[in-house]
């Protein structure tokens, strides 16, 4: 039963990765066209952000957790306040010392990948009596 659960728990990281990779790339997208487009970061981060919420919950919800049902999308929207404003404060550090905003965000993403797996399984998309 155990192995049954961790094979389960391996798979749904795994298409959250695949899923995720085609979420990131939409949204980093976005956020590369506000940059480009001379958008100070702060703007550029929810532009990205906003961009790719609303394709991010159907693709991830649908997808990896199994439900898109509209009372996650609280959770979902202060899940992305979150990341926002964890990412507006590190990427002023690290673009600190890669003075490139789009390389600073390039090298910010697998943290945020990581962090946006545990918050939203453990957080938004939990089942009924998970913790």
């Amino acid at each position: 039963m155990s192995e049954r659960l961790d094979l389960r728990r391996f798979r749904r990281f795994f298409i959250f990765l695949m899923v995720g990779a085609l979420n990131t790339l939409f949204g980093f997208l976005a956020y590369a066209v506000f940059i480009v487009l001379h958008s100070p970061t702060w703007l550029a981060l929810i532009g990205g952000n906003v961009a790719g919420m609303a394709f991010n919950f159907f693709t991830t919800g649908h997808f990896v957790f199994r439900d898109i049902s509209p009372g996650r999308v609280p959770r979902f929207v202060g899940f992305y306040l979150l990341i926002y404003v964890a990412n507006l404060e590190l990427i002023g550090i690290v673009d600190r010392y890669t003075h490139d905003a789009i390389i600073s965000q390039a090298l910010l993403t697998p943290l945020f990948a990581v962090a946006s797996y545990a918050l939203l399984s453990k957080w938004v998309f939990r089942t009924a009596g998970a913790a």
